[in-house]
């Protein structure tokens, strides 16, 4: 069970900010989503045999894309025929 003081610590560690009146809403939230987590702790692994099935992906096919100054065009920015994006932190 996740209390008011764990929702904020983990608000402060992704760097968001929760106000007073939401952190009950959010507590209660957060604990629903980990009774969903507990649920699924309760779902079997699969049958004897399955594990030898495998995913079956299709082949990587080259295909024509655009060019460079074609990508760049709308760009606010560029930078050495690149797009140039704001830094995020």
């Amino acid at each position: 069970m996740v209390f008011e003081n764990d929702v904020e610590g983990i608000a402060k560690l992704a760097d968001i900010h929760i106000q007073k009146e939401e952190l009950a809403e959010f507590t209660s939230r957060f604990n629903h989503i980990l009774e969903y987590f507990d649920i699924l702790d309760t779902v079997s692994e699969g049958e004897e045999g399955e594990a030898d099935l495998v995913n079956v992906l299709r082949e990587d096919e080259v295909t024509p894309s655009l060019t460079q100054e074609a990508a760049c065009a709308n760009a606010h920015e560029t930078e050495d025929g690149y797009i140039r994006a704001p830094r995020v932190m």
